[in-house]
This record gives structure tokens, C-alpha cells and sequence, in this order.
């Protein structure tokens, strides 16, 4: 079963068995306008949660993207090098960023579920 999880960054994550599909939200990518770049982190690559793992640049700003969980790396979508539209054509599905095995699988019950994102982001 896969779910879904976000952070107060932005960053959602998917896990499926231990390992946790990241991206950015539809509303982070509607708030940085048309990307124009993505940096990935290098498979292999580890994090702890809350370390800058990749970076973002749209028309109107830069962003980091955090690791929302700690972990390796075990994948990086090298199709946004050439198509970095994808993150705001489909930002949480074919516009993920990275893969991790997650080091703490227990630690996604810590990020909010949709219905707590959405209620986050309704002020914002």
C-alpha cells in the first residue's frame, strides 16, 4: 500500500515498502511559477531529515528541497535534467526528485497526512 505524506516545507512522500518517493507539492510548484532547473542529490548520496537534498529554480525564485526523512538516496528522476516542466505539469507524480531507503521507515508517521496539509497550507 502506498501513502502519502507532507512537511511544512513543501515536500511530499510516498512510501512504498521502505523506501520514500519525494517531490515537491502541486501548491509549492504553483507558488515558484515555471520551473526552469532542478538539481538532484547523486544516488548513494545520504541525508538526515531536514538536510537540503536538492535545489529548485523557477522564473520568479530558487528553492531548496529538503529531505524530509533521513536516508540514502537510491534514485534521482534524471528526466527533469531535460524537462524540468514536469515538476509543474505533474509535481506529484512524474516530477518526483528523489528515492530514499528510508533509514527510520517509523519516522513517516511523523509528516501530516493530506487533510493536515491542506489545513497548513489554507492560511498560507
Amino acid at each position: 500500500m502506498n501513502e502519502t505524506r507532507y512537511t511544512d516545507q513543501h515536500e511530499w512522500v510516498c512510501l512504498s515498502g521502505g523506501e520514500a518517493t519525494v517531490g515537491i507539492t502541486r501548491f509549492a510548484a504553483e507558488q515558484l511559477g515555471d520551473v526552469v532547473y532542478v538539481e538532484l542529490p547523486a544516488k548513494g548520496k545520504t541525508f538526515a531529515a531536514g538536510d537540503e537534498a536538492a535545489v529548485v529554480e523557477s522564473v520568479k525564485a530558487a528553492s531548496e528541497v529538503y529531505a524530509p526523512l533521513g536516508g540514502e538516496v537510491t534514485a534521482a528522476n534524471d528526466a527533469l535534467a531535460a524537462a524540468p516542466s514536469k515538476v509543474n505539469e505533474d509535481p506529484e507524480g512524474e516530477g518526483w526528485f528523489f528515492r530514499l531507503k528510508l533509514s527510520d521507515p517509523a519516522a513517516f508517521a511523523t509528516l501530516m497526512d493530506a487533510a493536515a496539509y491542506a489545513a497548513f497550507t489554507k492560511g498560507q
